[in-house]
């Protein structure tokens, strides 16, 4: 069984930047996939970006490459998401995912990971 704990969220300022942390406990999670996706009320949880437990492999959602950037760091356990020039648009929960199966490649769909994190608020706001 893997926890997941997300941190970073917060209220900024349109063009301005938060770092998002997932925190993983309960066993190492060096060969999972890690995800971030995001639900603001009313809509369904979208996908955001991924990353492969090698961390050679990423993929982001649509329009947020080169604004956001996925990382990790086995050592630490630890999956990261940088985001930058944000938008009122980017306003939403934001949700740490794991998937179990070896990835070449990180995948989408919500039903693809298995362990979800609470979420971490993120809203974008003058």
């Amino acid at each position: 069984q893997v926890q997941l704990a997300e941190s970073g969220g917060g209220l900024v300022q349109p063009g301005g930047s938060l770092r998002l942390s997932c925190v993983a406990s309960g066993r190492t999670i060096g060969t999972y996939a890690m995800g971030w996706f995001r639900q603001a009320p009313g809509n369904a949880r979208q996908f955001v970006a991924a990353i492969t437990g090698s961390g050679y492999s990423t993929l982001y959602g649509d329009s947020l490459q080169g604004r956001f950037t996925i990382s990790r760091d086995n050592a630490k356990n630890t999956v990261y998401l940088q985001m930058n020039s944000l938008k009122p648009e980017d306003t939403a929960v934001y949700y740490c995912a794991a998937d179990p199966l070896f990835r070449i490649r990180p995948v989408t769909p919500v039903s693809e990971y298995k362990y979800w994190g609470q979420g971490t608020q993120v809203t974008v706001s003058s």
